[in-house]
């Protein structure tokens, strides 16, 4: 893309597939809870809105939940059980999307600056990234909770760009989730969606994103057009 400075990424199903290690983390809560446990594929479909939704998502068995079906006590208990599974995990499933450390690579190498946000909570961010050798790739990266809100608000994409003096229009916002491209879309940037990720069984093409890939390797080789 002909003038873009800055290339923002989201993390988990745009970057990485991480739903094996969340599954287990939010089984592991269910059980100690003495609720009954879901198929990966099940919670596949409440990944991206953070954790606290993630569980909250999981305590009711389904993605919408009414005002009343759950207590502010009953879901912090339950997040933090969460939050401590996920930390104790010993054997991580998280594994990079075909062809995105290249892709990655390419891009640093041709002089795009590369930031990352992602809904996840920051504290579990660090390390993921060193286990991939992506830590000095990314100049920011903030989490969910890095801010007082977080995407679909425009808010840490407009939070990078004030940072690392860029305007908005010569930024990108690169995700799996219509999160992704409200945010990009509200910040008044292009964005670009993948259709691999998760999106809650809705097509990411459905939200208009500037353009639509379903790998990796087609949407680098578009960034590198010139």
């Amino acid at each position: 893309m002909q003038n873009k400075q800055l290339l923002i990424f989201d993390f988990d199903g745009t970057l990485i597939d991480s739903v094996p290690d969340l599954a287990t983390a939010i089984n592991i809560m269910l059980e100690q809870l003495g609720l009954p446990t879901y198929s990966l594929e099940t919670i596949k479909g409440w990944v991206g809105n953070g954790s606290r939704l993630l569980v909250e998502r999981a305590l009711v068995g389904k993605t919408k939940i009414a005002e009343g079906e759950l207590t502010t006590v009953e879901a912090d208990h339950a997040e933090q059980l969460f939050l401590e599974a996920y930390s104790n995990l010993k054997v991580s499933k998280t594994v990079a999307y075909p062809d995105v450390d290249t892709g990655l690579q390419k891009l640093h190498a041709a002089g795009f600056t590369l930031a990352l946000v992602t809904n996840k909570p920051i504290r579990f961010v660090p390390k993921i990234l060193q286990s991939f050798g992506w830590q000095d790739w990314f100049v920011e990266v903030l989490g969910g909770d890095s801010l007082p809100t977080k995407k679909p608000d425009p808010a840490p994409l407009l939070h990078v760009c004030d940072t690392l003096g860029i305007t908005p229009d010569k930024a990108v916002m690169i995700g799996d989730s219509k999160n992704d491209i409200l945010a990009g879309q509200n910040a008044n940037m292009d964005t670009l969606g993948l259709s691999y990720g998760y999106n809650y069984g809705q097509d990411i093409r459905d939200f208009d994103p500037t353009q639509a890939f379903d790998d990796f390797a087609a949407l680098v080789d578009y960034l590198l057009k010139d």
